[in-house]
């Protein structure tokens, strides 16, 4: 699990322990690590489970994380399933995001995820078996204010995703999109303190998802083999709305699209309609304030 430090990577390295797997812990912060490491040792199922603890920016040096990956196959066995949980976020409007940000959050949201499924999956192939989890956020199916540096990264996934999963199918290995929504977690938290208003106002349309629970969701689509993974009515409203040609787990979920795409694109209408009005209020209320103040 990249990312597994804390937030939806640490819940889903925790989600996975309480079913018996071995876990490897990717992150930054060496001491964020052992800390999960002590909290996730306390779900084990059996004695013979390990969590190993990896520090390493899965987003710099492809090489580095090639070797880190393969040492942690030697020490706890090939990798069964893939977790890319590594990720930042940067709000903001697209002229006052500097533009080392965009190439920052590329790199560490996109990149951050090729470069460890580059280095498992031949392994993967060659033992025709394997999962790999791209999380990437309902910001990645939906461009919203404030995230012109965010959403682009979070939309590629779905293009590698998709272009993977094509590849690597005849080998029986599955790859799943996790679009969770506003999850309450350090990185969210740290986020909200510099939203412009407008994303705010927006992401207060939908409730805050627990991170317990969008682990569980992912966990589950992932074993399932499901290439979608969405939270509550609004993930799987937009999941429908946003599947184009993505692959279908199902002739059912496929049936699903095609039955709901019409209604749930007048719903969706309403729900775009909202937000530009959120926008331009939120525009003319700036522009008379700036005015008062010339005023005086």
């Amino acid at each position: 699990v990249t990312g597994g430090s804390s937030g939806i990577g640490k819940c889903i390295a925790i989600e996975c322990y309480k079913q018996g797997a071995f876990i490897t812990l990717i992150a930054r912060d060496e001491n964020k690590l052992l800390q999960t490491k002590k909290e996730i040792e306390k779900y084990s199922v059996n004695d013979k489970q390990v969590v190993l603890c990896i520090s390493v920016d899965v987003s710099k040096d492809y090489e580095q994380v090639e070797n880190v990956l393969k040492q942690a196959q030697e020490k706890l066995g090939p990798v069964d399933m893939l977790v890319n949980c590594a990720g930042t976020s940067i709000t903001g409007k697209f002229e006052d995001i500097e533009v080392n940000c965009f190439e920052r959050l590329m790199a560490v949201n996109y990149l951050g995820s090729v470069y460890p499924s580059r280095a498992v999956i031949a392994t993967m192939k060659e033992r025709r078996m394997g999962r790999i989890v791209f999380v990437s956020s309902q910001a990645g199916q939906l461009g919203l204010f404030g995230y012109t540096a965010y959403s682009p990264t979070k939309f590629a996934l779905r293009g590698l995703a998709e272009a993977l999963q094509m590849e690597v199918k005849p080998y029986n290995i599955y790859v799943t999109v996790a679009y969770p929504p506003d999850t309450d977690t350090p990185g969210f938290a740290e986020e909200s303190k510099t939203k412009p208003l407008e994303t705010k106002l927006i992401s207060e349309t939908s409730s805050v998802c627990q991170a317990e629970q969008v682990a569980r969701v992912i966990v589950k689509d992932a074993i399932q083999g499901n290439f979608n993974s969405s939270v509550g009515s609004d993930g799987y409203m937009l999941s429908i709305l946003t599947s184009g040609m993505s692959p279908v787990t199902s002739i059912t979920e496929g049936l699903q699209q095609v039955v709901c795409m019409g209604i749930f694109r007048i719903i969706g209408l309403f729900y775009l309609g909202s937000f530009d009005s959120i926008v331009r209020r939120c525009m003319m209320q700036r522009e008379k304030s700036e005015s008062a103040a010339k005023t005086e």
